[in-house]
């Protein structure tokens, strides 16, 4: 990924990964702005070139266009791979793209000799559940998270 693509992702990205924050934590859409552009920063300090995390535009050779990012961290020890975010942009959507590109990433890491990938995926996102679903993803835990309230003992 160039430094025009991680511009395009994060332009992207923050908007879409504070939608999730503030729908699956209740956040203001303004908190989870902020700590969507924390936590990227925090994660890729150096961006496309942040060691041990690959970023890569998806493509599609017919339009000529990017349709998507993926990025993933490698874990060399276990031979598997994380990944952080796989989206197809919006109007590139429900056209089989996303299953696609799930199936062409899983056999570049196999010929990398990976043998697992892993993902968390929000419980509010049947969308995409589906596609990891239809990609022979199963389902091996459940995030929960709680909002501690303060009482008046604290």
């Amino acid at each position: 990924m160039t430094e025009e693509q991680y511009s395009a992702f994060l332009a992207y990205f923050i908007p879409d990964y504070a939608e999730e924050i503030a729908s699956n934590y209740a956040r203001s859409m303004n908190d989870a702005l902020k700590q969507a552009e924390t936590e990227i920063a925090h994660s890729l300090p150096d961006g496309p070139r942040t060691k041990g995390h690959s970023l890569c535009t998806i493509a599609d050779s017919d339009l000529q266009a990017v349709i998507g990012y993926v990025w993933y961290r490698p874990d060399e020890v276990s031979r598997s791979v994380f990944i952080y975010d796989f989206s197809i942009l919006p109007e590139h959507r429900a056209k089989g793209q996303g299953k696609a590109a799930l199936l062409a990433l899983e056999n570049m890491l196999a010929k990398e000799g990976y043998r697992e990938i892993k993902l968390r995926v929000a419980a509010d996102n049947g969308r995409a559940q589906h596609v990891y679903q239809a990609g022979g993803f199963r389902i091996t835990g459940i995030n929960m998270a709680k909002q501690i309230r303060n009482s008046p003992n604290n």
